[in-house]
């Protein structure tokens, strides 16, 4: 019994192992987003537009450019143009981990710092 077990369990791991997320990066270069995230136990959504090397983001109200460096299809650093204090000056390195059609989850962390966050954009157009 033991015998016929292993054969069973090495095809369904090799099967297991080959699994990965999607990851069609590419799509999500360019683009109109949505994010939602939780600030202060309140639910805020940022929108933003970005193209290969500029990122605008639209917060309450206000605008901000960054720019945009692609490290790969999948990773990209982002830093503010213009910063308005010391925080606002430190670049984000943003990882996209998964995609579908409309939307890509990622990681993101301050450059430097191994404190790592995740959300969801949705594509808008």
């Amino acid at each position: 019994m033991f015998k016929k077990l292993i054969p069973t369990l090495y095809v369904i791991f090799i099967i297991a192992s080959c699994y990965g997320p999607q990851r069609d990066c590419a799509r999500f270069k360019q683009g109109s987003f949505s994010f939602t995230t939780q600030i202060d136990g309140e639910e805020v959504m940022t929108t933003f537009h970005r193209n290969d090397t500029i990122e605008i983001d639209y917060f309450e109200g206000k605008a901000d450019t960054s720019s945009v460096r692609w490290i790969n299809d999948c990773e990209y650093i982002v830093k503010k143009i213009n910063p308005k204090n010391k925080s606002e000056e430190k670049s984000v390195h943003m990882k996209i981990l998964s995609t579908t059609d409309s939307s890509y989850t990622f990681e993101y962390n301050i450059v430097g710092q191994s404190q790592k966050s995740r959300g969801t954009a949705i594509k808008t157009n």
